[in-house]
């Protein structure tokens, strides 16, 4: 009885004390890389015991939170220039490619196809109808009712919102010269509802008819949202697809000379709306080396698992030169 004792004593103090390593790293930032955070911390904890949480707070709040120090990481998808990071005291590396899509809520409308002439009206107010002749002009075998188009839009400071509009400055010289690419942005369009983050949008856009909206490929498809075919730079109409999203991020050019600064939208091939989403931490952090930890195991052992829920997981030789940053920057 009392060896029995003694053995559930010694097996309860080293749980106790396993418990007492496990790591617990704590970030917060882009909702788009949300599901990968998610989808990579779940398998760490079943793993290693090791404790990674993540708010998907948008990428401005991650850059604001790991910047004070109040959070491990940081997440976002608008990249930050070598000297802003220098002054921060970070380090930056990518971690998915994914795609942001055109969700759209009209009933019995599927396959919709949006020209880039259609994009740009629909976005610079132009285009206040579902059935207007530029919409119309693509769609045929359509019928596209006579309704006002609800435009939906992120309420947060946003990467996604960054990565966006980065994308129609690319595409269309007035939005380019009027508006730009900006994190926020004060809509054109008169008729429009704000959601906070990706998943705030595709609620709004499930829940309200005849809305449209910009919202990442994972939770549109995790919502069940009818997604625009769109046209490219080729003057073809893609589908958002994890395989037209590889296609165009065969064009990133990740450099860890530039701390991986890179914006891949509109690239010349593939779908015209993707962008890398990245990660942002202390180099003089306490937990930073805790953090490479995390995504050392993400993208060496788990880099496939992400594109179940829609991402495009980084190459190998992206992942060898973000190890080596790594190194260089003292982090493993």
């Amino acid at each position: 009885m009392k060896f029995k004792k003694a053995l559930a004593l010694g097996v309860l103090s080293l749980t106790m004390g396993a418990a007492a390593h496990a790591a617990k790293v704590e970030g917060t930032g882009s909702s788009f890389a949300y599901p990968a955070y998610k989808a990579w911390s779940k398998a760490y904890y079943e793993d290693t015991g090791n404790q990674v949480n993540y708010s998907p707070t948008g990428s401005g709040s991650g850059i604001k939170e790991v910047s004070a120090g109040h959070v491990d990481f940081g997440g976002t998808d608008k990249p930050l220039k070598s000297k802003v990071l220098a002054k921060k005291g970070l380090v930056m590396f990518p971690t998915a490619i994914g795609a942001i899509t055109f969700a759209y809520n009209v009933e019995g409308v599927s396959g919709m196809k949006l020209s880039e002439k259609a994009i740009s009206g629909i976005m610079l107010g132009n285009i206040e109808y579902w059935d207007a002749a530029e919409i119309k002009a693509d769609n045929a075998s359509i019928t596209l009712p006579h309704e006002k188009i609800l435009f939906v839009h992120r309420s947060d400071k946003s990467g996604t919102t960054f990565a966006f509009t980065y994308y129609l400055s690319k595409m269309n010289k007035e939005w380019r010269k009027k508006i730009g690419a900006k994190k926020v942005v004060d809509w054109p369009s008169t008729n429009r509802i704000a959601g906070k983050g990706n998943f705030g949008v595709a609620t709004a856009i499930k829940s309200n008819a005849f809305s449209i909206g910009y919202v990442d490929y994972a939770d549109a498809k995790k919502n069940g949202l009818d997604m625009a075919i769109i046209e490219n730079r080729e003057q073809a109409f893609v589908k958002p697809t994890p395989g037209s999203f590889e296609a165009a991020a065969t064009y990133a050019d990740l450099d860890p000379k530039k701390d991986f600064y890179a914006n891949i939208a509109y690239p010349p091939k593939g779908y015209p709306i993707v962008t890398a989403t990245f990660a942002l931490v202390p180099q003089l952090g306490e937990n930073s080396k805790e953090v490479i930890k995390f995504f050392d195991y993400a993208l060496t052992k788990k880099n496939s698992l992400i594109e179940k829920v829609g991402y495009v997981s980084l190459p190998a030789a992206v992942i060898k030169k973000i190890q080596g940053y790594w190194v260089e920057k003292g982090l493993k």
